[in-house]
């Protein structure tokens, strides 16, 4: 493949390649990889740089290897790579450019010289490619020094300020459409105003038509006291409104059109309501029992624990 595919085909192809794989992996928002992130901007540099040092040496190597061959071997490879775009006056030029090398036979013109035991030096200038590249680092140190340093541009506090922001947007925008997990085994008292303000929402929504605004009941019981048809606490009125009521004559299931996790908050707004007396609430059915959460309702069959 080497000799089949130029180099300056080559070797654009590997760093799209590996620029592209970066930007599909790397999941970062509306930016581009390499400029949200800076480690990414340094890696693909890096990257670069090594690519082109490599063929640089391969390519020398070559050279090398070839000047070390036989006539009848020269020969013989000339003809296996005829097809070669390698061997191109484009790209000759282009190496020769980068290098500035000198064949075997100009040696002698940039031979030093002193003699080491008959190792000799050759005053070769550096690389034009390992020049510019290192111009390039010095630019890019001194444009990082004017835009952190001198102009004050974000840090990392920042940065990491900004990216949890970001993150946080993320997970509120994931969670619109996740799957709600919340469970009767999972389900909690909530007691901060928030939670309890939005359940009020959803109670006064739902609830109000059966149970009044104050809970003291009306077509449905009074949620009030500490009698419950179902039992009481959390888990058991989340149930009862996740899957309604007595057979036949109990609350319908609203699991179908709210959420498991607002059912949650109402239930928790439900038990807020315990014990704020509301004027002529609803007389207690019959069959409710007196709820202590201590107790557990340990007389009440726990798959069908729910509120009245």
């Amino acid at each position: 493949m080497k000799k089949i595919i130029p180099v300056y085909v080559r070797v654009p192809l590997i760093f799209a390649f590996v620029f592209g794989a970066l930007e599909y992996f790397i999941d970062s928002g509306d930016q581009p990889a390499f400029i949200k992130f800076p480690m990414v901007g340094l890696f693909l540099a890096v990257f670069l740089f090594l690519l082109i040092a490599i063929e640089i040496v391969a390519s020398a190597v070559d050279n090398v290897t070839y000047h070390l061959l036989t006539e009848e071997q020269k020969k013989q490879l000339d003809e296996a790579q005829s097809f070669s775009f390698s061997e191109s006056t484009f790209y000759q030029n282009i190496l020769k450019k980068l290098t500035r090398s000198k064949t075997i036979e100009q040696e002698a013109d940039v031979m030093l010289d002193h003699n080491y035991d008959g190792i000799r030096e050759l005053d070769n200038v550096l690389p034009p490619w390992w020049v510019y590249l290192f111009y390039g680092t010095i630019i890019f140190a001194g444009i990082y020094l004017v835009r952190f340093e001198v102009m004050g541009d974000y840090d990392q506090k920042q940065e990491f300020e900004t990216e949890m922001r970001e993150a946080k947007l993320a997970v509120d925008e994931y969670l619109k459409t996740a799957p709600d997990m919340m469970s009767k085994e999972k389900v909690t008292l909530l007691t901060d105003a928030a939670s309890l303000a939005a359940g009020k929402a959803i109670f006064t929504t739902n609830c109000v038509a059966c149970h009044r605004p104050d809970g003291g009941g009306q077509i449905g019981p009074n949620l009030t006291d500490k009698y419950w048809l179902l039992g009481g606490g959390i888990k058991n009125v989340f149930n009862t409104v996740m899957e309604g009521g007595r057979d036949g004559k109990g609350m319908v299931s609203w699991k179908a059109s709210i959420k498991p996790s607002d059912i949650q908050k109402v239930a928790s707004y439900v038990l807020s309501l315990q014990g704020t007396n509301p004027k002529d609430p609803k007389p207690t059915e019959p069959e409710a029992v007196e709820w202590k959460e201590e107790a557990v309702a340990a007389s009440v069959d726990s798959t069908k624990v729910a509120v009245k």
